[in-house]
């Protein structure tokens, strides 16, 4: 029953009508900034080391860029990639692609809007989606409204599905029960998030770079030992994404949908994530943090997100099902089933035996750790805001509260049918997008505006 109740609001949140959107809103953004995610390509590697502007409490603006890719980087890039194959084919990958290029544009908007809009706390510089729909749209209740979905959608949906991927590859590779595998991340978790905002942005300046090169560079020797089958696996992703695959063809709805909603998911480009931690960032000027919070966007989608399509489709170690009926249409690896985090386990597998499975594991632990670290400070942020003018403790308890419910929310989620905690986090993310989406959209003229003083300067 509650599955059903579950499936029920995720195909409501996620209609055709959101997924058109996400897309539209991509391309109008693209065209509004004059292709800026192509155009300053140079100036966002500029932005990420841009030195502290000195205007008060806040990080630099690598250490943003550090934070937000933690909060992009995570199962999404591992789970999600091989849950968009399994249910869209190698053809969602193009659409994975597509998704990333324009909304790296988006990324760049409600970043940039975040620092027009941010407000002082005695922590660091705070804003986000709240503050810019509250003062930007002068709409404070559309604000809180954002603020309190912020809080249920990453602060207790969210860690469920970060922490059910990688209980599920500990236990796939070292068969640590997915309690005990919750157990110690709520433990590690502690250790940083009750440390505060510069407890988080220290670690993740340091963890989140480590980890993405690692990963990637895993992936090149997988790409580099089978060099004669890239083409192929290249030829099957464009195929695929048009339904040119006679095999596949029927489920073009489920490849674009499912390269639409899992590209989104692992970029968070709309969703308002990212513009949270740009709001903290102490730069120059707000087009700065938008042009570093827009790469962000390529180094999670275009080459994280990459890398792991790539080792999948290789390798040849996934399944490709019907979302509709369960049937699989290929089977390439039937031993797997729907165990979609085994499906780059396996692949990293046929290079080293008996290894790849637990490194890929490791990654995970990397991944997640730092994923609900960003949704953390995203939560704390949203609290923040709807705090803001008030005396007294409300402000620590809830900060307190919050800090327990992700806590809970990452053993819940150790201990869920994979399948159910995707959905609840769909929801989270679909609810988020809705709002910011639009909100980013009313408030473009101010984001081209503040582009064209930046570009005379």
């Amino acid at each position: 029953m509650f599955s059903r109740i579950v499936q029920i609001i995720n195909d409501i949140v996620w209609s055709p009508a959101l997924v058109g959107l996400l897309i539209a809103a991509g391309l109008f953004l693209t065209v509004g900034t004059r292709f800026v995610q192509v155009r300053h390509f140079p100036e966002m590697l500029r932005s990420l080391f841009a030195r502290k502007a000195g205007k008060g409490s806040g990080i630099s603006s690598f250490e943003a860029f550090c934070m937000a890719l933690s909060g992009r980087i995570g199962t999404g890039n591992i789970v999600g990639v091989a849950t968009a194959i399994a249910f869209g084919g190698p053809g969602a990958v193009f659409w994975m692609w597509l998704i990333a290029f324009f909304g790296a544009a988006t990324a760049f908007s409600e970043s940039t809007l975040a620092q027009i809009y941010n407000f002082s706390h005695k922590t660091v510089f705070r804003g986000g989606p709240f503050s810019y729909i509250e003062q930007g749209l002068k709409a404070r209740w559309l604000g809180i409204a954002f603020a309190v979905v912020c809080i249920i959608g990453y602060g207790l949906s969210g860690p469920t599905v970060q922490a059910n991927g990688m209980t599920s590859a500990l236990s796939n590779s070292f068969g640590i029960p997915p309690l005990w595998g919750g157990l110690a991340l709520v433990l590690i978790l502690s250790l940083v998030i009750f440390g505060g905002v510069k407890s988080i942005s220290r670690v993740a300046k340091v963890v989140t770079p480590f980890m993405a090169l690692g990963y990637i560079g895993l992936a090149l020797v997988i790409i580099c030992t089978h060099l004669p089958m890239v083409p192929g696996v290249f030829k099957m992703i464009f195929q695929g994404a048009f339904g040119l695959d006679s095999a596949l063809g029927g489920i073009l709805g489920s490849t674009i949908m499912m390269g639409v909603k899992r590209g989104i998911y692992s970029n968070e480009a709309g969703q308002g994530g990212g513009a949270i931690v740009s709001a903290s960032a102490d730069v120059s000027h707000p087009v700065r943090q938008g042009l570093a919070q827009s790469f962000s966007v390529y180094v999670d989608t275009l080459l994280v997100c990459t890398a792991t399509a790539l080792m999948i489709l290789i390798c040849g170690s996934y399944n490709i099902i019907d979302q509709g009926t369960g049937e699989i249409l290929v089977s390439h690896a039937p031993e797997l089933g729907n165990n979609y985090a085994g499906f780059t386990q396996a692949a990293v597998d046929s290079i080293l035996p008996g290894l790849g499975g637990r490194f890929i594991s490791i990654a995970m632990i990397f991944f997640v750790f730092t994923t609900i670290m960003a949704y953390y400070f995203y939560c704390e942020s949203a609290i923040i805001y709807l705090w803001r003018g008030r005396s007294g403790k409300g402000e620590k308890i809830a900060v307190f509260l919050m800090r327990l419910a992700i806590l809970g929310a990452v053993v819940f989620g150790s201990l869920k049918e994979a399948d159910v905690v995707w959905q609840i986090g769909d929801i989270g993310v679909g609810i988020c997008a809705w709002i910011n989406v639009i909100a980013v959209l009313l408030l473009s003229p101010t984001v081209f505006r503040s582009l064209r003083e930046y570009e005379k300067r």
